[in-house]
């Protein structure tokens, strides 16, 4: 697709310019991470007054108090939040980030694309473990936690993209993820959905996801690979190769890289297990099953 550059009158690009800057020099030093999302969060809302009114004692009804409280992100909670393998003191910071982010998306400047694709650029810096140069974070984008997720330079995550980093998740250079692509590190037992396995899924440089795709947990999408629309990848897809349907299966060469792709023949092989990643759970840890199934076979 062609595009062009597009940019923002002078006052503008200043002003963001000095915002990203301020709240990415914030986050980089010693001030409490949740206060400062919380001082984020009520001066983009434009409820600074409220806020202030409130904390001088002033009174307010029950649903302002609860909206005030919620600029806080230690007044949250999160799905990933219940996951009991997950990392306890990463998970601190980086809830608060996610949480930033996702609010950030719910407010009405997050249409303004100049400003929010580099604002989310700044706090990928943070959340992440690590991302690469000059990428691009459209709206709508969920993870699990964030800090299992590494990307390279120059990559796309377009509108409504899950990267589930509940395992580990590596998205290459120049990769391209448009709307609505599901990328999953985590799989559930058939019987008991409550036992969960997680796995080190790869996205190679130059692969397009396209819409609607999915990457299945543990599996590699080789380099400069295309998964189809609505394709499932529960293999991996060789280098070069373009798969598609449910399940995603090689149909196709690109046209030049044929001398060095596997051939379409070989390709199709499950991967999964040599990127299950372990994990310990506390003997002495409380369980909650939301299910409460009797998981008793009939054999």
């Amino acid at each position: 697709m062609t595009k062009r550059y597009v940019s923002l009158p002078e006052k503008a690009e200043a002003g963001m310019r000095e915002f990203v800057a301020e709240v990415d020099d914030r986050l980089s030093g010693d001030e409490d991470t949740c206060s400062v999302v919380e001082d984020v969060l009520i001066d983009l809302s434009g409820d600074r007054d409220a806020y202030d009114r409130w904390q001088a004692g002033a009174s307010v009804s029950t649903a302002e108090r609860v909206r005030l409280q919620s600029y806080d992100p230690c007044h949250t909670t999160l799905e990933s939040e219940y996951y009991a393998e997950k990392d306890e003191e990463t998970f601190r910071r980086s809830k608060h980030l996610q949480w930033l982010w996702r609010q950030f998306d719910s407010l009405p400047i997050a249409d303004n694309v100049e400003f929010a694709l580099r604002f989310r650029r700044m706090l990928a810096d943070h959340l992440f473990e690590d991302c690469g140069e000059n990428c691009r974070f459209f709206k709508g984008i969920s993870f699990t936690y964030g800090h299992n997720i590494t990307i390279g330079d120059n990559t796309v995550v377009h509108d409504d993209a899950h990267l589930d980093d509940r395992g580990k998740l590596t998205i290459g250079d120049r990769v391209s993820i448009s709307d609505g692509v599901h990328v999953y590190s985590h799989d559930h037992d058939v019987v008991d959905q409550t036992a969960v396995r997680n796995f080190h899924t790869i996205v190679e440089d130059d692969v397009r996801l396209t819409y609607d795709s999915m990457v299945r947990a543990g599996n590699r999408v080789g380099e400069n690979a295309i998964v189809g629309a609505r394709g499932i990848v529960q293999h991996d897809i060789p280098a070069h190769h373009i798969a598609v349907g449910m399940p995603a299966k090689s149909v196709k060469i690109k046209p030049g890289w044929e001398s060095v792709a596997t051939p379409i023949e070989d390709a199709g092989v499950n991967r999964q297990e040599q990127r299950h990643l372990e994990y310990e759970l506390d003997d002495n840890l409380e369980v909650f099953d939301e299910f409460q199934r009797d998981l008793e076979s009939p054999n």
